[in-house]
């Protein structure tokens, strides 16, 4: 039986007119409930700021259901949102200068009293990867074997090239932006279960997190669920990308957890090495070279989505995604990543509302 994947969205609220982020959090959150009824309790979601939406999918075993399901969620909470005067847009930052607003949250407000100015300019939208797991020694033990997998997931949804009005050089700035908060970012391997749980006591004893909800590793057990959640991807503005990273992380997790059945050992890479190679993930997307961390050698980005799907072929084949997925690996050499599109659609007239425009109509199809 194949194993259930879910995702969860962070999506950009902007002004249709001037294409910043409109802080409507709250009266989007409420139009958006009246419209999805008694299933909005696990399909939508305030988020840390009033720019943003969070919106979620039901478990499910098939990946084309899940990307059916995301895009329905997408246009009711776009449809919603645009009740109020607000559009959705599937950006992972806003092109525009932004000063964002706090969403009313005793929690949030404790946050922003700690962190400061990463609380405070913290605008950026995520794809979130929930993977169920038998036990939490598989979790673990999985989370011990994809860590250096993580950089191309990265890579392959990179959608937020630009940050407070200018190009940053980068694909994916949003990866470069969260690794501001302190526990984000790559692990070293954990061993066991009780190695996970001291890492993350250990954690919360510096101060540096208030709580288990603002463990931000790139990949961690789920507090809520019994799921492995992989954390790294930029939300991705074609729907059909969220669900090829999807149907990948599950396809991942699965690889891995036979590895450990198996006994196959944990790759011992640094985590040093790690955030080189989430670093070049972030800087170049698919247009440079990324590290294959089993030789630590550099390779075209291409050549690591090969290596990949060679990695996980047998869990694709047991899954039936094989062909689902080699047809969005083609799609996406064809159009190009989120940060890709939003670069041409600047190129023609350099004007960043035709970014936030373009967005917004791809966020719907």
């Amino acid at each position: 039986m194949a194993r259930t994947v879910g995702v969860e969205e962070e999506l950009m609220l902007v002004d249709p007119v001037s294409g910043t982020p409109a802080s409507a959090g709250d009266v989007v959150h409420e139009a958006a409930v009246e419209a999805l009824g008694a299933a909005a309790d696990h399909l939508v979601e305030r988020e840390f700021k009033m720019e943003q939406t969070e919106i979620g999918s039901t478990p499910t075993i098939d990946v084309a259901a899940l990307g059916t399901e995301l895009l329905a969620v997408r246009r009711t909470v776009a449809a919603a949102a645009g009740s109020t005067g607000v559009h959705v847009v599937a950006v992972a930052t806003n092109p525009f200068t932004v000063n964002p607003t706090l969403t009313k949250n005793e929690r949030y407000a404790r946050m922003a009293e700690m962190f400061g100015i990463i609380a405070a300019q913290q605008l950026t939208c995520g794809q979130h990867i929930h993977v169920a797991i038998e036990s939490p020694e598989e979790g673990v033990a999985v989370l011990d074997r994809i860590r250096g997998w993580l950089p191309l997931l990265v890579a392959m949804s990179a959608n937020s090239p630009y940050w407070q009005g200018q190009d940053t050089g980068y694909a994916s700035y949003r990866s470069i932006a969260w690794g501001q908060w302190p526990t984000a970012g790559p692990t070293e391997s954990f061993g066991t279960v009780e190695g996970y749980h001291r890492a993350i006591s250990d954690l919360l004893a510096t101060g540096a997190a208030m709580d288990d909800g603002m463990i931000y590793f790139d990949a961690r057990l789920s507090a809520s669920y019994p799921t492995l959640e992989i954390r790294v991807p930029d939300v991705c503005m074609d729907v059909r990308d969220s669900t090829l990273i999807a149907a990948l992380a599950r396809a991942l997790v699965d690889t891995a957890a036979t590895q450990w059945r198996h006994g196959h050992p944990v790759d011992p890479i640094r985590i040093e090495v790690l955030r080189g190679a989430a670093w070049r993930a972030a800087r170049f997307g698919l247009q440079g070279d990324l590290l294959d961390h089993r030789t630590r050698e550099l390779v075209p980005a291409w050549a690591m989505i090969d290596a990949l799907v060679q990695h996980v072929l047998h869990a694709l084949r047991a899954n039936g995604d094989l062909d689902f997925v080699l047809a969005g690996i083609e799609d996406l050499r064809r159009r190009g990543t989120g940060a890709q599109v939003q670069r041409t659609e600047f190129a023609r007239r350099g004007l960043l509302m035709d970014v936030v425009q373009l967005a917004a109509q791809r966020t719907l199809e």
